[in-house]
């Protein structure tokens, strides 16, 4: 009996003291849940016993990075990367989620790939967002009951509304807030805070959620006044709109002025423009003019009746003929003797003119 009793726990000896038999491939801690706001990073990490072969994480369901013992992590997107710490005993991954978006909300899984063997944890991821009253500061007048109005817009999930008045919480019996679903999965809240002010207080709406460090906080000022402090208050606010109106009209006023300087020198150019212009075309029209009349002064008309001028001989003069060489004897003639009217050596010389000279008539131009 003793025997049996020692071959049946045998196996199971063999089992813890035996690496890689079964718990060298487990996970000895897996991730935990985060909550994060949206635009952050988000880490989980998850450790194995050493031996391990391939670790998977997975988001939803999807795998994002894989690390193998041979080889590394892969990284198959920006948004998803890892670090690694080693020792004897142990290996963990450390899973760090990028710029965080509110779709990224879900499970994520820490794997390797044994059946059974994974752990996982959820990540959420939450959206701050804008938290306003419609004024800073409040004017009543005393015993007058009057409502303060807190607005939250764009959260995810809605924000939890709290007042406080001079740093002490404001019983929720006083106010009331209402949620409702806005845009792109976020949620917008209103709260209103009933109260009837003896004395000047300062309120401060609240809104939290889980990833903020601190709520966000909008703060007004009501001011409890009387007749006199009203009356005041409308001349300021009076005398505000007056002067808010002046600096328009002043504004307003100098805007046209310099588009009406603008359009006169506009105005002024464009005139001058055309005078230049007229100008030009005066002066090309009158030198034009000019040199036509200096062409025909150098020119002149032509003279219809003038006719060239004809030679005054018709003939040519006739060649001197040589006389015969006169004797060396002078003979006196006997004066009875006659003489004709011509010597008869000397030629007779011909002036003939032409008949009906023509007459020339020359023309001036100055």
């Amino acid at each position: 009996m003793e025997r049996f009793q020692k071959f049946v726990l045998l196996p199971f000896i063999l089992a813890a003291s035996l690496p890689g038999l079964s718990f060298c491939y487990s996970i000895l801690d897996g991730p935990t849940n985060a909550t994060v706001l949206a635009g952050s990073e988000a880490r989980f990490n998850c450790t194995v016993a050493s031996g391990w072969a391939i670790l998977i994480w997975l988001l939803n369901a999807n795998p994002v990075l894989t690390v193998i013992n041979s080889h590394g992590p892969i990284e198959t997107s920006d948004r998803f990367t890892s670090r690694s710490y080693n020792n004897s005993q142990s290996f963990t991954s450390e899973l760090i989620v990028h710029n965080t978006q509110l779709n990224d909300s879900g499970k994520i899984e820490c794997s390797i790939q044994k059946p059974g063997d994974s752990s996982f944890a959820f990540l959420s991821v939450q959206v701050n967002g804008s938290l306003l009253m419609k004024n800073s500061t409040l004017i009543v007048k005393e015993n007058t009951t009057v409502e303060v109005v807190c607005e939250a817009i764009g959260w995810a999930p809605a924000p939890e509304i709290t007042w406080m008045t001079n740093d002490s919480l404001v019983d929720k019996s006083r106010y009331v807030t209402h949620q409702s679903q806005g845009s792109n999965s976020l949620h917008n809240a209103l709260s209103v805070l009933t109260l009837t002010p003896v004395n000047t207080e300062i309120l401060t709406c609240l809104a939290d959620i889980e990833a903020l460090p601190s709520p966000q906080n909008a703060t007004i000022a009501v001011i409890v006044g009387n007749s006199t402090l009203d009356g005041n208050y409308s001349e300021d606010s009076t005398s505000t709109w007056v002067i808010a109106l002046a600096v328009v009209f002043s504004i307003v006023g100098f805007i046209l002025l310099i588009i009406l300087i603008w359009v006169v020198v506009r105005c002024c150019c464009l005139k001058k423009g055309s005078t230049y212009e007229n100008e030009v075309r005066k002066i090309s029209i009158k030198k034009k003019t000019d040199d036509h009349l200096g062409n025909r002064q150098r020119s002149g008309s032509e003279n219809q009746g003038y006719i060239p001028e004809e030679p005054r001989y018709t003939r040519q003069i006739p060649t001197v003929v040589s006389l015969p060489p006169m004797s060396t004897k002078f003979t006196v003639p006997r004066p009875d003797l006659s003489t004709s009217s011509a010597p008869k050596g000397r030629p007779q010389r011909d002036t003939d003119y032409p008949i009906n000279p023509k007459k020339i008539r020359n023309v001036t131009h100055v």
